[in-house]
């Protein structure tokens, strides 16, 4: 059985989303997982990946946000951060949009490795706002507790931290706004990198020159979105 009391290794987060926990939401949430593996449904990420995102980038450490929807649905994809596969894995389309984005952005060479975690070490949360699935069914764990949970997550960070670049690609991101304080934080928005809607708009939306931009002026080191060592 999938244990999902995973502490935080964040004691920000920990201390923040402690109320989140013992939200209604959440336990039903749990109690539909724990039911889901009970009978044998196989679940992405792997269960010490969930909580991925919170645990490598620390709440006092964030400098951006990119939301994504759910985990990707395939084997040997899902690692608890938006847009992320391992690097054994091949970039899915929407990341080689994002990469084909950087390369246009900023120049420098066209990044192919999909693991995400060097953008984690950085400051950049990458959280999906539905964290776990069902094998080979997109947004199957939709509506079941866990947006209500990045939700709070979102809330707190925005309550808590100033300064913060959010990256909202797409209408599902979108909906997130009017939970961040876009007063004190920058809020870029776009089309999702997706095949389907990254030529209306997210190819050539500069978020990243954008993000980097804001960060210096605000007295923050930029991202290096083209890839560099795991920052800890």
């Amino acid at each position: 059985m999938i244990d999902f009391d995973i502490p935080f290794s964040d004691s920000g987060w920990r201390d923040a989303l402690k109320s989140e926990f013992e939200r209604p939401d959440y336990q039903r949430m749990v109690s539909f997982l724990r039911s889901e593996t009970e009978r044998g449904v196989t679940i992405y990420p792997p269960k010490d990946l969930i909580f991925n995102a919170f645990n490598l980038t620390p709440l006092s450490k964030v400098k951006v946000v990119i939301l994504g929807q759910d985990p990707y649905h395939g084997p040997g994809q899902a690692m608890g951060l938006s847009f992320s596969v391992p690097a054994s894995a091949k970039p899915p389309p929407s990341l080689k949009n994002i990469f084909a984005e950087i390369q246009n952005d900023i120049g420098g060479e066209l990044r192919t490795l999909g693991a995400l975690d060097d953008w984690a070490g950085q400051g950049v949360l990458l959280l999906n706002t539905v964290l776990t699935v069902e094998k080979g069914l997109a947004a199957s764990h939709a509506k079941k507790g866990w947006e209500t949970f990045t939700d709070g997550a979102i809330r707190q960070l925005s309550a808590q931290r100033r300064g913060i670049v959010y990256m909202l690609w797409g209408s599902h991101a979108q909906k997130k706004l009017d939970i961040i304080n876009s007063r004190d934080n920058r809020v870029l928005t776009s089309p999702h990198p997706s095949p389907l809607s990254a030529y209306r708009g997210f190819l050539g939306c500069k978020h990243f020159s954008k993000a980097n931009q804001y960060l210096e002026e605000h007295g923050g080191e930029p991202i290096h979105w083209a890839g560099r060592p795991v920052v800890r």
